[in-house]
């Protein structure tokens, strides 16, 4: 047993604000990162940059049911919040938010809900619709009721930080966004509560996605075609690895470049690995 106690778990919207507004009161900075759990090294690395950013960090763990469509199962998410807890007792975190489905919507999704646009359509959007209008909406009752300086969220969900950022400057939220780099195993794989879901050769077919951006950005200095056509090559050559998009995207815009294009980009992979579906990106410079 370590010596660090476990944090103060906050169940309630009205106790979490008011923790938030005596922190506040006295001084003191907050950073927010929010979860849905089953953390893994990639929470450690938000919680330990929270602590060089702020006196005060908060994990919220909550698994909203607004983010997940009708043909995902939210009662198969890996909740681990005794593990977890432990885990982030170990970090000297010392509160949690984890209120109830109840306490979040206490009468079922709100009416308000924050529309992530056309891009929240794409991509994660087009496979999972209405994730990330759900995304926002709970982000932004998060920052809300915790009231934080800062906020960490991963490189990884390239688009929800897109749009996380996006709605933070367009409804002008007085937070900061702390982005914290993906984290990856030894092989590549990048770090995600999914990644349990795979068996063992599955788990050596989901190498599949970094190796695929590895080419990509490899091939980045012959242009477009080039990084798309190193990127597929090296996808086509998994068959234990169900491609459903490869796209290189605009940094500021988040819509595909255009052929021709040059500058810097994100390119970005999904693809299902069994029934497990995984995505990871990186930065490129095209051309």
């Amino acid at each position: 047993m370590s010596s660090h106690s476990r944090p103060q778990v906050i169940e309630t919207v009205a106790g979490m604000r008011d923790l938030a507004m005596h922190e506040r009161a006295a001084g003191r900075t907050i950073a927010l990162t929010p979860t849905l759990g089953a953390l893994h090294a990639g929470h450690v690395a938000h919680v330990e940059r929270a602590a060089e950013l702020a006196d005060v960090r908060i994990v919220s763990i909550f698994v909203n049911p607004t983010q997940f469509g009708a043909n995902e199962d939210i009662d198969k998410y890996p909740r681990t919040m005794d593990v977890d807890l432990d885990l982030l007792g170990e970090l000297g975190v010392p509160y949690v938010f984890a209120p109830s489905v109840e306490e979040m919507y206490p009468k079922g999704p709100t009416s308000t809900t924050i529309s992530a646009g056309q891009i929240g359509t794409m991509f994660e959007g087009k496979a999972r619709a209405g994730h990330f209008d759900g995304v926002l909406t709970v982000v932004a009752k998060m920052l809300a009721i915790t009231s934080p300086h800062f906020v960490t969220f991963g490189q990884k969900d390239a688009q929800q930080l897109f749009l996380v950022r996006r709605m933070i400057t367009d409804l002008n939220i007085p937070v900061r966004l702390e982005i914290i780099e993906t984290v990856r195993q030894d092989d590549g794989l990048a770090l995600s509560s999914r990644n349990q879901f795979l068996d063992a050769s599955q788990r050596e077919a989901a190498t599949i996605l970094s190796t695929a951006l590895k080419a990509a950005t490899s091939a980045a200095d012959s242009g477009l075609d080039a990084v798309i056509a190193a990127a597929q090559g090296a996808l086509m050559g998994e068959s234990r690895a169900e491609l459903d998009y490869f796209s290189v995207v605009d940094t500021d815009t988040f819509m595909p470049v255009p052929d021709g294009f040059r500058g810097p980009a994100t390119a970005i992979v999904a693809a299902r690995v069994g029934d497990t579906r995984l995505i990871d990106n990186s930065s490129l410079y095209v051309g």
